[in-house]
This record gives structure tokens, sequence and C-alpha cells, in this order.
């Protein structure tokens, strides 16, 4: 029924039950195809270099891995859920917002000395360490659940690696998915703050962004040197957060329930893993993979997207929309 690999992913076949359960977001079918119709002709260049290429140039493949693993064990609630301001920095003459105030900040930090790469310094890490180095408009959201954090993958990196998460990268087969030896398989195991499941109706959901986005990256950052590529690029979803869910919404490719709607415009917080925040996040794995495929029979087999290339286009175009998108407290995003 589906085209591609994307299907076969344990995520997506995960997300596929609770899209056919849903009882506040819909997705519309007849709304992809005709969003394909115009999207298929645009221009989608494949991403390459580092996240952070505004702060840095290494190209030391380790240092990479190391600096973008600690980025993504940090990757989520940058806005404070009360007052909605988000966390700035200034570094080298202008000030960042957002997940680019963070990166700003690491930078900071590792050109002054601060070993944040190295796992046993992390396992140690206090409150006030990491507020010294997350200096801003605001104290980072989410500070405590922060320290816990680091502090955890800083003993697992520690205990079984070395301190770096290089050697974890090194250890692993190099793709998602390889008989319990791909890097996503074994980076939700070893480093829980990465196991990003829910429950809906009873049936547990696969969801991952962090994981697979880390994955992303590294493939970004390190497949044109030829020292890293996954090799089942094909199988990785979009990554569910609260911007590509906005995107779908204002494409009418997804809709929600009045109620749901009205919460939303409203500010009011969504819990983590009640059923609509759920549904958010399923439908959105769920609506970029069909809008992929559309998107694919269209274009040439040469010119075929990856499902994170939507994902980028879309998060690229209304990341920074006035649009008010879901607000739920958690770590995972």
């Amino acid at each position: 029924m589906h085209d591609s690999e994307v299907w076969s992913s344990p995520v997506l076949r995960s997300v596929v039950g609770v899209t056919e359960r849903s009882r506040h977001v819909t997705t519309h079918v007849e709304a992809v195809e005709r969003v394909a119709s115009w999207m298929a002709y645009e221009e989608f260049t494949f991403p390459s270099g580092s996240m952070d290429g505004a702060f840095s140039d290494r190209t030391d493949p380790d240092e990479v891995i190391d600096v973008s693993f600690f980025y993504a064990v940090l990757n989520f609630a940058f806005s404070d859920f009360d007052t909605g301001v988000k966390f700035a920095t200034t570094y080298m003459g202008r000030e960042w917002s957002d997940s680019e105030a963070m990166f700003a900040c690491v930078n900071r930090a590792l050109a002054e000395g601060v070993a944040l790469l190295d796992g046993g310094f992390l396992a140690e890490l206090d409150r006030d360490d990491l507020a010294g180095v997350f200096s801003g408009n605001i104290e980072i959201p989410m500070i405590d659940e922060r320290v816990e954090i680091l502090n955890a993958a800083g003993r697992t990196l520690t205990e079984r690696y070395g301190g770096s998460a290089h050697r974890f990268v090194a250890d692993c087969a190099p793709a998602m998915y390889a008989g319990g030896d791909g890097l996503m398989e074994r980076l939700v195991v070893e480093f829980p703050r990465f196991n990003d499941v829910s429950s809906h109706d009873g049936r547990e959901v696969q969801l991952h962004k962090l994981a697979q986005l880390w994955l992303w990256q590294l493939h970004m950052s390190l497949a044109a040197t030829g020292t890293f590529a996954v090799a089942d690029l094909d199988r990785m979803t979009a990554f569910a957060d609260y911007i590509v869910p906005v995107a779908l919404r204002l494409m009418g490719i997804t809709s929600y329930t009045p109620e749901l709607e009205a919460a939303i415009n409203r500010g009011d917080h969504i819990p983590r893993d009640s059923a609509e925040e759920v549904e958010i996040r399923a439908h959105t794995l769920y609506a970029t993979a069909l809008l992929t495929d559309a998107i694919n029979r269209i274009r040439p087999a040469h010119l075929a997207l990856v499902v994170p290339q939507l994902d980028f286009r879309l998060w690229k175009s209304y990341h920074a929309t006035f649009w008010p998108h879901h607000l739920t407290r958690t770590i995972m995003y």
C-alpha cells in the first residue's frame, strides 16, 4: 500500500494504529495529495555540514559526534512554559535564541575550557555548573531535569565508553536498525532519556524524536566526508515536535477537534502522554510519511526525498510563525 521503506520502521508501524484510533486529530489524505501537487516542484537540497555551523568549523569526526551528542541530549524546551519567553544569549557580537542559543552557550563554554564533552565531568555536573554554561536572558527552562539527564548520560559514557560519545557510535552498527545492534536501537536502551515512547489506548507508541534527530544530524555533518553515514536513512521518520504539527495544520493536512484547537489557542498545557498529545505527534509522523510518498510519486527517481528532508522544509518555514503550537512540558522535544 505504501511506497517507501519508512513504513517498515518500528516507529511508523507503531503510530499507524494511533491514527486509526484517534479521537482528537485527523489526517486528510486528499489534502496530502493537494499539497504534494505543488510542493513536489520545490527545490529540496540535501542539507550538509554541522548543525551549528554559525559557531564553529570543527572537522574532527570524533569531536563532531561528541558535541552533537551533547546537543541532542539537551535539545528540548527553550521557552518558559509560563511566560512564553524564549531562552536567549549574546555571543560573537549578536543575540541568539531558542536552540541556537544552546549552540552558542556550548561553543562559548568549550572555548573557555569547560569539559562538556567528557562523560566524567557530566556525571558530576551540578545545577550551578550548568547555570554558568547557560547564562542568558532567563534561566534555561527545566534546568534541574537537564542536570539529571547529563549526570545519567555522563555515567553511561564513563562506565561503558571511556567517557566519549564517539566510542558509543563506533561500537554500534552504522544504521538505525541492525538486529538490536543499530544506533537507535541501542541509544534508546543505553541512554533512557532518548526512549521517547508513549501509550495510547493501552498500546505502546514509539516516537523517538531526539534519537532520530541526532542520527540525522550526524549524517548531515559527516556523510560527505565518508567518515559516517546512516545506512538505512530511508527508514527515518519525521521528528515529532511543536513546529511541524503547525505546518501540517495550516496546510489543511491535519485538523483538530474544536476542543483541542481552542485549548491550544488559549495556551493551555497539553499533558505529556495524554491522548491529545500522542495523537498530535503520531499524526505528524504519519502525515509526513504520506506526503513524502506523494511528492516522490511526482518527482524523478533521482530527486526522491527521504522524510527528514520534508521535515526540515516544514520546520524551516514555520519555526518562527506566530500561529500557536501545543505546549507540553517534556524532556523529549
